[in-house]
């Protein structure tokens, strides 16, 4: 976590679970839509209410710079074709079949009413519902790279990430070849998102790891009240808006190799806090270990939680101070956050915290600088980070014609 993630409150549908790293039965999309005004290729949070679509057709991918919706389905997956023309096929499906979930659509000819004797197209739980602002956003995995001669198309800063301290990875919550990260505001839209990828993706792509999120910890609308994350304290106060086109082209959106132009890379951990170690610490000590008060979420010395903080004010190890842009030499990332509940661990512990995920132009010069410096974080005594990804996600859709990663495997392009 950092000083610009956030977290909060549960939506109308509860949450949903599944079993092992498999799929989850979930929902999707159907029925009108209302499409989100774009000013440029920043979409604007004026239409930004539930139920409403989200253009899938843009210079970037949405799910980046886009309103955060309340929930998440994360998936990473490995790549088990050979066969480099079955592949780019199958990305060709999951485009068109993004691109009608994202509108409100069933998938190919919908749930029913086709042949009796074959599989329908579209496993029908979204039958009814709204589209939910679903986005999806697909990344490449440095894995990928050593596939279907790809290894001369890595870009530089896909770099593996180094082990940081206290990091205790479970292999099998990290890596993959691919991911997909699918948000809504309905988390039954957002499952049947992935839930029908990865039915299409069948003997190409199979599902290594995935992960539901709610109480999303992180905003990128500049007037929305900051959330809380499962520790209490608001997060996200200065993360960039996804109206601030400078920000955004300065910190978010790379600039090459020619395939990544108008991308970014994404850096994806799951934390897990201990939670039953924070609920019997001190106030005034859950306060320093931040560098803000609970309540307001102002900085050490200050009133407003937007004011600017004073970091000679806070305690050498505060979570703020450690992670602020001036303590690393202006690196920024742009957070999507979201907090996780997964039963418990055996232990009667909760197993929960923190899904973090964040964007940037490079990750040499965002993530890994900032984690490297949080090395002496206070904050480190009470989470874990337990699972680890970073994927570098081409530019957006453009059109009707477009497909996810033609930047990359189309050689005319």
């Amino acid at each position: 976590m950092t000083d610009t993630d956030k977290a909060p409150a549960p939506s109308r549908r509860a949450l949903i679970g599944w079993g092992g790293a498999g799929l989850a039965l979930g929902a999707a999309a159907a029925g009108g839509a209302v499409a989100l005004t774009r000013e440029g290729d920043d979409l604007q949070p004026t239409a930004a209410e539930a139920g409403a679509a989200v253009d899938f057709h843009g210079t970037h991918q949405a799910g980046i710079a886009t309103p955060v919706q309340d929930r998440l389905h994360f998936a990473a997956f490995d790549v088990t074709t050979e066969d480099r023309a079955e592949f780019v096929q199958m990305l060709k499906d999951w485009t068109a079949a993004a691109r009608r979930m994202t509108a409100g659509k069933a998938v190919g000819e919908g749930a029913y009413g086709g042949l009796a004797e074959a599989p329908p197209d579209d496993t029908g739980e979204a039958l009814g519902l709204k589209p939910s602002r679903l986005t999806l956003t697909l990344g490449f995995g440095p894995s990928l790279f050593e596939k279907f001669d790809l290894a001369g198309q890595r870009p530089e800063a896909l770099v593996d990430l180094p082990q940081f301290a206290g990091d205790n990875l479970d292999k099998n919550r990290s890596g993959g070849d691919l991911c997909v990260q699918a948000c809504a505001d309905d988390p039954q839209v957002a499952v049947h998102a992935i839930r029908n990828l990865a039915r299409i993706g069948f003997g190409k792509v199979v599902i290594k790891w995935s992960q539901l999120g709610f109480g999303k910890t992180s905003s990128t609308t500049p007037d929305a009240q900051t959330p809380r994350n499962l520790m209490g304290f608001k997060d996200g106060t200065r993360n960039i808006a996804g109206t601030e086109t400078d920000r955004l082209q300065k910190f978010v959106w790379a600039e090459g190799p020619g395939w990544m132009k108008g991308g970014s890379y994404l850096v994806a951990r799951r934390i897990r806090m201990h939670i039953e170690t924070w609920d019997r610490t001190s106030l005034q000590e859950q306060e320093d270990v931040f560098g803000r008060d609970k309540g307001e979420g102002a900085p050490v010395g200050k009133a407003k939680e937007r004011d600017k903080p004073f970091l000679p004010a806070m305690k050498p190890d505060a979570h703020v101070r450690l992670a602020h842009p001036d303590s690393n030499g202006g690196a920024t990332i742009l957070r999507r956050g979201y907090s996780f509940t997964d039963g418990t661990d055996g232990l009667g512990r909760l197993d929960a915290g923190l899904f973090f995920l964040a964007y940037m132009k490079d990750v040499r010069e965002g993530f890994i600088r900032i984690q490297r410096h949080l090395a002496t974080d206070a904050l480190n005594e009470y989470i874990q980070h337990v699972g680890s990804a970073v994927f570098a996600v081409p530019p957006g859709v453009r059109d009707k014609d477009d497909w996810w990663g033609r930047t990359l495997f189309s050689k005319e392009a």
